[in-house]
């Protein structure tokens, strides 16, 4: 098998833009083209959620590789709800590793903000079982987050400020990224006095409703950052199915798989992206990742375990809380955020930061996918 590497990156910024979708991908990926240093493209892969409904575009792969003139090469659009990104760059990989293809790009986008918050939702809660009763009762992802978070604070002892502490540390952080859809201060009164959105969510424990694209070149070879290892899982989109409500496991298996392929554990990693969606999400990761115990993911927020010089820096990107969320470009932006670290140019920048992982959610966990990036000659 070929060793694969990340050799250029390219991001928009993340918010209400007035670019549309193609607009938007063109753009980073000719930054991710021109940092890679132009090489020839064999395939283009493209994560995207709702351009259908929300962008009343579909046919990303074709349109991308057109308007940057590629050719005839292949290229398809991946879906998999808020993991699109993440799956579009894990087969991207393997296909590389493979052998199948040399160099390929990989972009994800998504363009949100040109419809109203009750119509976006409803086409996000496309990824959700709609022939349940769950569906049919009207069964929102922050209902569901929300179900999760009460239940998390009654079986451990956390409280609200606990979550509020999730969203004021990636609010910190993204005050310094400049690619941020959120960079203004906030304090941790007012995250707790937010409007509601679902007990015990308040509006800043969600993350935003935003535009931008992301695009990375992964290539055969030893130049750039090395991509240690893919694990990917599925687990079930219906609440009512699962056994523990707390445990999900889809996030927990494709990690296992990326640790074992890579052979390395939760204890070697030095920064992390994960799938923040909403606050209490950033603390059942942390466990189910394996940085912490089941149970102790509040208390890590408490103690700054996840913040610099703690046991390890988590979403230093702002994550999607505060960086945003633009669906399809997610998984790709966390890729981004860790090139970025392990090339010592990141934004809150780690110190000495060798290893990197990214973890993108798909659902309420319906889709998982880790990534293990590796600074080389590290």
């Amino acid at each position: 098998m070929n060793e694969v590497s990340v050799i250029g990156r390219g991001i928009t910024s993340f918010g209400k833009k007035e670019d549309t979708l193609k607009t938007m991908l063109a753009k980073a990926s000719r930054e991710a083209l021109s940092d890679a240093g132009s090489p020839k493209i064999d395939a283009v892969f493209v994560g995207n959620f709702s351009s259908g409904p929300l962008a009343n575009q579909e046919i990303l792969g074709s349109l991308l590789t057109n308007e940057l003139g590629l050719g005839d090469i292949p290229s398809v659009k991946m879906e998999g709800a808020c993991a699109s990104g993440g799956i579009a760059f894990r087969n991207a990989y393997q296909l590389v590793k493979a052998g199948e293809y040399e160099t390929v790009l990989v972009a994800g986008g998504e363009k949100m903000t040109s419809e109203d918050t009750n119509t976006v939702t409803n086409v996000i809660n496309y990824a959700m079982d709609k022939e349940t009763n769950e569906g049919v009762a009207g069964l929102t992802f922050p209902g569901f987050f929300g179900v999760l978070a009460n239940r998390y604070m009654h079986e451990y002892g956390a409280e609200k400020k606990h979550l509020a502490k999730v969203a004021l540390k990636n609010r910190m952080y993204a005050k310094e990224n400049p690619i941020a859809h959120f960079k203004k201060s906030t304090t941790i009164e007012e995250i707790m006095e937010a409007r509601s959105i679902t007990d015990p969510l308040g509006l800043l424990d969600c993350s935003p409703i935003s535009d931008g694209a992301a695009a990375v070149v992964i290539q055969k070879g030893k130049q750039g950052v090395e991509v240690l290892s893919s694990g990917q899982a599925t687990g079930t989109p219906v609440m009512q199915e699962v056994g523990d409500l707390l445990h999900i496991p889809a996030t927990k298996t494709s990690a296992e798989r990326a640790y074992e392929a890579a052979g390395l554990g939760p204890e070697e990693i030095d920064v992390v992206e994960l799938h923040d969606c909403f606050s209490m999400t950033e603390i059942v990761a942390t466990e189910e990742l394996g940085f912490f115990e089941k149970g102790k993911g509040w208390e890590a927020i408490a103690n700054g375990w996840t913040a610099h010089e703690g046991v390890v820096p988590i979403n230093t990107s702002g994550g999607l809380l505060s960086k945003g969320h633009p669906i399809g470009a997610t998984g790709i932006a966390q890729i981004i955020q860790i090139v970025d670290q392990l090339n010592g140019r990141a934004c809150n920048q780690v110190k000495g930061a060798k290893i990197g992982l990214t973890q993108n959610l798909g659902g309420t966990g319906a889709y998982s996918v880790v990534h293990l990036l590796k600074k080389r000659g590290g």
